[in-house]
């Protein structure tokens, strides 16, 4: 079985750090995602006023592993440390705050780092897994154009706990404990001004719905857009309630949020788009980091499996990858 390729499903920072894992240890391994590009909540939107980053803004490294694995990444140009005016807004006060936490970002964007991370690493790009199927010791997968992929010696799916539980099928435990975590939805909304709003504020944590975080993208390093851009987050509960609202009304929402908070005049915007991530944050994330029946050579990974960070899903991939090595 082990001269099969490693079937990993989602090319997010956790499905990537398991790959990159197990490649460095000299394993073969075959990704697939349903994207257009890797990145997962990484990603970055592409637009008429450059990149943005509309999932994670930045991450933060504690973990001793983690942190050594950014300062290769810094090395590499993959990634730079970002340094905004700070603030908090609540109880209709807009605070300045310490900053004293290092953030990192992607360089020239955040999905510039899994795009680094996935490299030369075989990928199905546009490719949905909708089963996993034991056959004659091995795993097959199958797509929704009917597709059969395989065989594999084991599979390693790396995307939201509702998506993993689905495919999880064959290993019944696996699949309910995944079925467990809730995840929030996010809306993300991005704005930009031809003209540079007055404003010292370049990233400012929102106490109070429906915002919940916004961020002066355009003050990250290596962007270049042209434009003064700001990506506004939602908050998960007003997200969770209004999940079906029509983007339009999303942005003349958080918009009308954006006015209330940062302490300027807030002229119309030149630009403005809005997307939803279903998946967004894991309400009671589980606590082991990873879920394994190596018995069957099935494991799940991602933020869901830890405390949903950035950091959390490159731990939990790392860590699926070398319980799978222990074991095999």
């Amino acid at each position: 079985m082990q001269n099969n390729p490693i079937a990993i499903i989602g090319s997010g920072i956790a499905g990537l750090a398991a790959a990159r894992t197990l490649a460095e240890a000299g394993r073969s391994v075959q990704l697939f995602d349903k994207s257009r590009g890797s990145g997962g909540r990484l990603a970055s939107k592409r637009s008429n006023i450059g990149d943005l980053d509309i999932g994670a803004p930045y991450f933060t490294a504690r973990n001793a592993h983690f942190q050594a694995a950014v300062a290769q990444w810094q090395a590499a140009g993959w990634v730079a440390p970002w340094t905004p005016a700070l603030y908090r807004h609540q109880d209709g006060h807009l605070l300045r705050v310490d900053n004293d936490t290092p953030r990192w970002v992607g360089t020239p964007r955040m999905s510039a780092l899994t795009r680094a991370l996935l490299g030369d690493l075989p990928v199905r790009f546009n490719c949905r897994v909708t089963e996993i199927a034991a056959s004659a010791g091995h795993w097959h997968l199958l797509d929704t154009d009917g597709n059969r992929h395989g065989p594999f010696s084991q599979v390693i799916v790396a995307v939201p706990a509702p998506q993993a539980s689905a495919l999880l099928g064959a290993a019944p435990s696996l699949a309910a404990r995944a079925a467990s975590v809730s995840m929030h939805p996010t809306w993300a909304v991005a704005l930009g001004f031809r003209q540079p709003l007055p404003s010292a504020v370049e990233a400012c944590f929102v106490r109070g719905a429906p915002l919940d975080w916004l961020a002066r993208t355009s003050s990250k390093p290596g962007r270049d857009s042209g434009m003064d851009s700001w990506v506004l987050h939602a908050d998960s509960a007003w997200s969770e309630r209004h999940r079906e609202l029509p983007a339009t009304q999303v942005i003349a929402r958080l918009y009308d949020a954006f006015a209330a908070t940062i302490d300027c005049p807030l002229p119309p915007s030149d630009f403005s788009l809005a997307h939803r991530w279903l998946y967004a944050r894991p309400a009671q994330p589980l606590s082991p980091g990873v879920l394994a029946d190596p018995e069957v050579g099935l494991y799940a990974c991602g933020d869901w499996c830890r405390s949903g960070r950035v950091e959390d899903a490159w731990l939990s991939g790392r860590d699926a990858a070398l319980q799978l090595l222990e074991r095999s």
